[in-house]
């Protein structure tokens, strides 16, 4: 009866005062609830609750060789296709699971949606024929700070489950770019075109490669990272993250 009072307690601050604060505070008592509602607890070896699995904003995108998120790059990268799991709107159960797996230490919540997602990629026949997983590498000063790679995260989990060799270390960041979230999407190309170099080519070299990220926005970043990939020989690219912006 106690535990459930203070359930209750905690759960009615997160409605009233600092949501942050006392999301974490709730989360030293009740640490299995589930990341995207933070209300129910998950089935046993599951990391979302029932309701969220079956709720959240799922774009389907992978079915279709060409779809939203391809169209996205027409005219700026060539790829062979492209999809996102989520759709990402403010606010959103969806933006609360990228907030936790970026920011919150939930390394977790990237290697268990990437791997979901290469589970649905393996029914569709224009993922048939990815060779390589590379993720959008951090900076190293920004992956001190935080302890890992959100996409190196989702990479491992979407190798995992599509049986395809993971190359965290062949694209690399060289430059610490300043944030790009206020920026126009050409201000963002100009800003990133230069930030990556391939450091290991013969290991993408005439390859069908899979670049992933967490969240696709005006995808800049997946853009100047693509281009430097497609400047090896005989190199064909797909795209895909968990997310993609409105």
């Amino acid at each position: 009866m106690m535990n459930f009072t203070l359930f209750r307690f905690a759960k009615s601050l997160l409605m009233t005062t600092n949501y942050a604060f006392w999301q974490d505070l709730l989360g030293l008592f009740y640490p299995h609830l589930c990341p995207a509602c933070w209300s129910l607890q998950p089935p046993r070896g599951e990391l979302l609750c029932t309701k969220c699995s079956f709720h959240l904003p799922q774009t389907n995108y992978h079915l279709k060789v060409q779809n939203p998120f391809t169209e996205r790059f027409w005219g700026r990268l060539p790829i062979e296709t492209g999809a996102a799991l989520f759709h990402f709107n403010k606010g959103s159960k969806t933006q609360r699971l990228i907030h936790q797996l970026k920011y919150k230490g939930r390394k977790d919540i990237g290697f268990r949606l990437g791997e979901r997602y290469g589970h649905y990629l393996n029914q569709a026949s224009h993922f048939q024929g990815i060779e390589r997983v590379v993720p959008v590498p951090l900076h190293p000063k920004k992956l001190w700070l935080r302890g890992y790679n959100q996409s190196e995260a989702i990479s491992e989990g979407l190798s995992k489950s599509m049986n395809i060799p993971h190359l965290p270390h062949c694209l690399q960041r060289v430059n610490h770019a300043e944030t790009q979230t206020r920026k126009s999407r050409m201000e963002r190309m100009n800003n990133v075109l230069n930030n990556f170099v391939v450091s290991q080519p013969g290991e993408m070299a005439g390859r069908h490669i899979l670049l992933v990220d967490d969240v696709m926005t005006t995808g800049a970043t997946l853009e100047a990272c693509g281009l430097k990939i497609l400047a090896l020989e005989n190199t064909r690219l797909s795209l895909l993250t968990l997310a993609i912006a409105g």
